[in-house]
């Protein structure tokens, strides 16, 4: 599934051909998503000029004058960049072309979803979807001791374990499996530890560990296990600097001792048994 810096990727491969452009119109090949895609998006965007692309979390918000498009890429969603004229691929799903460039969201499983929320309906953040997110850990929030602050707060009395914490996205969003194991190895935390104990000084130490992570899977143009590929269709590179992601069994780059994997809530987690306390 895309995470915070595959989407983010996107976004930033996308924007250079999209924003400042109008939409000269818009093809539902497929509109059988997670929800059905709104078929009055052929009229509602036709002509309009998208003045912006912003990020929350893993959503993607297409701002133009009188709504806002919003665009999630479910679990093998890809948003390409093609010119108008290539032919569409199997599992393209919706097309916008905007002038020479078309936009196509490609989704084999159909789990990416499209939806249209008019301004007139208030600001699009207190939709339930967008309102229950965490913190963005790229933003000025979350920097310096603000977000450690953040953490150890929302984190009082709560037994569950520290990844399970940072995957459920209430506190932070975007630290999906392979960013959770790598943030809390580079922060030295346990997975299995309870987030209720964890102290302010070590959260400050993972939040700028989880700023990091995130900033250098952008960097590496995210990662690429089955399906993501980039608006070009260039894949990421970030699974080849992980320390601790996918190195079951391999020596950990400080202490050497092997690398453990577990499972906790049907997930895979590495770590780091001797380093990671």
């Amino acid at each position: 599934m895309p995470e915070l810096p595959e989407v983010e990727v996107t976004k930033l491969g996308i924007e250079p051909y999209v924003v400042g452009q109008a939409v000269s119109h818009l093809i539902i090949y497929d509109g059988r998503l997670r929800w059905p895609v709104p078929s009055h998006l052929k009229t509602t965007l036709q002509g309009q000029l998208c003045q912006a692309i912003d990020r929350r979390g893993k959503y993607l918000l297409f701002q133009f004058g009188h709504g806002i498009l919003i665009i999630h890429l479910g679990m093998t969603g890809v948003l390409r960049i093609q010119h108008r004229h290539e032919v569409p691929k199997k599992h393209d799903r919706v097309e916008i072309v905007f002038d020479e460039f078309a936009l196509r969201l490609h989704d084999p499983r159909k789990f990416g979803a499209i939806w249209w929320h008019p301004r007139s309906q208030g600001p699009v953040e207190q939709l339930p979807m967008l309102a229950r997110l965490g913190l963005e850990p790229l933003e000025p929030s979350f920097a310096g001791q603000l977000g450690g602050k953040h953490l150890h707060q929302v984190s009082r009395g709560r037994t569950i374990a520290i990844k399970q914490f940072l995957l459920a996205g209430h506190a932070v969003v975007g630290v999906g499996n392979i960013y959770c194991s790598e943030s809390l190895f580079e922060a030295r935390i346990n997975p299995k530890t309870a987030a209720g104990k964890i102290s302010e000084g070590r959260y400050m130490i993972l939040a700028e560990s989880i700023r990091k992570i995130l900033q250098r899977a952008i960097a590496a143009g995210g990662s690429s296990l089955k399906d993501f590929v980039n608006s070009h269709g260039e894949p990421g590179h970030f699974m080849m600097q992980t320390k601790a992601y996918d190195r079951a069994n391999l020596p950990c780059t400080i202490c050497q001792r092997p690398i453990k994997q577990i499972k906790q809530t049907g997930r895979s987690t590495f770590y780091c048994a001797t380093c990671q306390k």
